[in-house]
């Protein structure tokens, strides 16, 4: 039975009212961030607009700055600061409504979260405070005057969005990054006057701004609230059974919708590691029983029976995501074709969160198309036909050659897939085995699932191809994705040469052994070198077998380089839990007898310390041999994945869909440029 006829979905393609305005059905993409902001206006508006030809019914920017005070460089977010601004945002409202979709932008200051990097103005706050992120920058306690100026400068703002053809317009007062978010907050918020002191007065603002909005711009578009309920701090924050849900009643049915979440960020957008689908719902699910506006929240939801049920029980009108619409932004198409299996489910990995703390275009896991659809004009559902009859052989079925092989196949190639195990898959099966990431295997799932239904793929398990059987073979295109393999011999960042005694000492592993199921003994030293999750998971490994586990860093943290996908400090926090010993800023010179030799990296002490295991995590090696003999004996050969250069799995399936996309043209390493002076490359 199609999606379509089936009565269990029908209520998620009903079309819902917010105030002036209709969204066609109720599927909601969320404010996201996108690494591109004001930087890139025809990028952003293209992928926009990739959402709303996806059945989305309401697609928004993300965080758009209304003042140079509130600017957050070295971060690429939206910009509305003058009249100027207008026909960058217009482009993405335009490209929305082409679709039959609802344009809504998310206005905000933020107030004391960021230094103003790029116009040295003072930051502004409700009090004296330091700025959220880190930097030796303090907000000035705003006045009277800049009360009102904030006030008029939020009202210009919503007056400019109505212009540019924007919908719905946000007051934004979540994720603990707003001006009117802090004014909310006891803990910055010492305030004497009208504006402190009582939850009443601390809202005021928000209030305020709300009326000013609706006043400038009710008649046409709607006023939307995005705000946080929970800040997960107890009775001295805002919770949803204290000032949250008074925040909520207070203001009840004052806007036209209430985007509700948790704050800040790293609770709102937790991994798939440390939260499951749904897992806001316990904190926000009290919101429409006290107001009679629709209500949008989220959940990294992926199941539309999930959906279904959060509508159906009274929890929510919209179905919000921001990572769901990334992985597949043809999700709600998808669904009312009755096509399920044809969903790319978000794994929940935060690769895309990434995008953003590196001021980069956006990326996605699952979707390799994203951030690519205007600068390299790539599709997520349609793709060139081939460029010629010739076959394509693809030796390796992990995330790189899966990819390489799906979308080749999709170009209508004849696509030949040899895996030299029975498992297809690759680094991905062995990864999702490890503790807190079962939801990564739906990278390998996701693409078995899509090359059963073509006809012009072959698949060979079991099949470890030669040189000389591949030349026999007489393919035209021949990818190899052989992957890569974890170093033994410690070099990584911190060492660029072997580390003595790791090589021969027998008790050194990699996460390879491991992933093999070799069994380390107690107690194990874990070096990370990494500082990706690996290191974290092997010791989460390693304490579920019982063992005593020291994770040593030349890092400041464990895992340091998830703080980019909002995981250092839940990380962190669970290490601390199971009892795992944390060794920061230091590295490992040697290896002897049993014993581990470590230096200071503050104070230059050596020591020792005992293990009867050591894995090393520091570097990965591309298994290139097959490709650097067959190189030698023929052409159009190419290196996709980790073969080429150890990553991520976003990294790989990324390589994989841009060799297949390439395949018989000129390939090459320049994309299109948004300049100045409106100069397009």
């Amino acid at each position: 039975m199609s999606a379509r006829n089936d009565p269990r979905y029908d209520v998620l393609f009903e079309p819902v009212r917010i105030g002036p305005v209709v969204a066609r059905n109720r599927f909601f993409q969320v404010p996201h961030c996108n690494g591109m902001g004001w930087t890139q206006p025809r990028a952003l508006a293209a992928l926009r607009g990739i959402k709303a030809e996806g059945g989305w019914a309401v697609v928004s920017t993300e965080e758009v700055e209304i003042h140079p005070s509130g600017d957050c460089e070295p971060f690429h977010e939206g910009r509305l600061w003058t009249d100027e601004d207008i026909p960058a945002l217009a482009l993405m409202a335009d490209k929305v409504h082409e679709h039959g979709a609802l344009a809504a932008i998310e206005l905000t200051h933020h107030g004391a979260s960021c230094s103003n990097h790029g116009t040295r103005e003072v930051p502004l706050s409700p009090s004296h405070r330091p700025i959220i992120y880190h930097a030796p920058v303090q907000a000035r306690a705003m006045n009277k005057r800049d009360i009102r100026e904030f006030r008029q400068w939020h009202r210009d703002g919503a007056l400019r969005a109505k212009r540019a053809g924007f919908d719905l317009v946000y007051v934004y007062a979540s994720h603990g990054l707003s001006l009117l978010t802090h004014f909310l907050q006891r803990s910055k918020n010492d305030r004497t006057d009208e504006y402190g002191g009582s939850l009443e007065n601390r809202a005021r603002l928000l209030r305020e701004v709300i009326e000013d909005t609706k006043e400038a711009i009710g008649d046409r578009c709607a006023v939307a609230v995005r705000f946080a309920v929970d800040e997960l701090s107890g009775q001295q924050g805002i919770c949803s059974d204290g000032e949250g849900r008074e925040v909520i009643e207070m203001l009840a049915d004052l806007p036209d919708l209430w985007d509700v979440n948790i704050s800040g960020w790293v609770n709102d957008s937790q991994t798939s590691r440390f939260a499951k689908e749904g897992y806001q719902e316990e904190y926000t699910r009290f919101v429409k029983s006290v107001t009679r506006k629709p209500v949008v929240g989220v959940g990294r939801f992926t199941s539309p029976d999930t959906m279904v049920s959060q509508v159906r029980r009274g929890v929510l009108d919209f179905i919000g995501a921001a990572r769901p619409s990334i992985a597949d932004p043809f999700l709600p198409k998808k669904l009312q074709e009755g096509r399920l299996e044809d969903i790319r489910e978000c794994i929940g990995c935060n690769i895309c969160v990434s995008s953003d703390y590196s001021s980069s275009n956006l990326r996605c896991t699952q979707n390799p198309t994203m951030g690519e659809e205007w600068r390299r004009g790539w599709h997520p559902e349609r793709i060139a036909p081939r460029g010629s009859d010739g076959t394509v052989l693809v030796v390796g079925a992990g995330p790189a050659g899966l990819e390489a092989a799906l979308a080749a196949a999709q170009r209508g190639y004849e696509v030949h897939l040899s895996e030299a195990s029975t498992e297809l898959g690759g680094r991905v099966v062995r990864e999702a085995a490890l503790p807190g990431l079962r939801e990564w295997i739906r990278v390998r799932d996701w693409r078995v699932g899509q090359l059963a239904k073509l006809t012009n793929v072959h698949i060979y398990r079991d099949s470890a191809l030669e040189v000389a059987t591949i030349l026999e073979f007489e393919a035209r295109h021949v990818a190899i994705a052989t992957g890569a393999r974890w170093r033994r011999d410690g070099v990584g960042r911190e060492n660029g040469y072997p580390i003595e005694g790791f090589a021969d000492s027998g008790v050194v592993l990699t996460p390879d052994d491991l992933m093999d199921g070799r069994a380390p003994e107690s107690p194990v030293i874990i070096f990370d070198d990494d500082h990706y999750y690996m290191g974290g998971v092997l010791a989460e490994r390693c304490v579920e077998a019982g063992l005593t586990v020291t994770l040593v860093t030349p890092a400041s943290v464990p895992s340091a380089w998830t703080a980019n996908t909002l995981e250092a400090l839940p990380i962190a926090r669970k290490l601390a839990r199971l009892g795992v010993t944390v060794l920061p800023n230091t590295n490992i010179t040697g290896f002897s007898k049993g014993r581990a030799l470590l230096v200071s990296q503050l104070t230059g002490a050596v020591s020792q310390r005992e293990a009867r295991s050591l894995i090393t995590v520091t570097a990965r090696l591309p298994n290139d041999s097959l490709y650097l003999e067959l190189a030698t004996r023929r052409d159009r050969v190419y290196r996709v994945g980790d073969c080429y250069g150890p990553g991520t799995i976003q990294a790989a399936v990324y390589s994989g869909h841009k060799f297949a996309r390439e395949l018989d043209t000129t390939p090459t390493v320049h994309v299109r440029r948004e300049l100045p002076l409106g100069i397009e490359a």
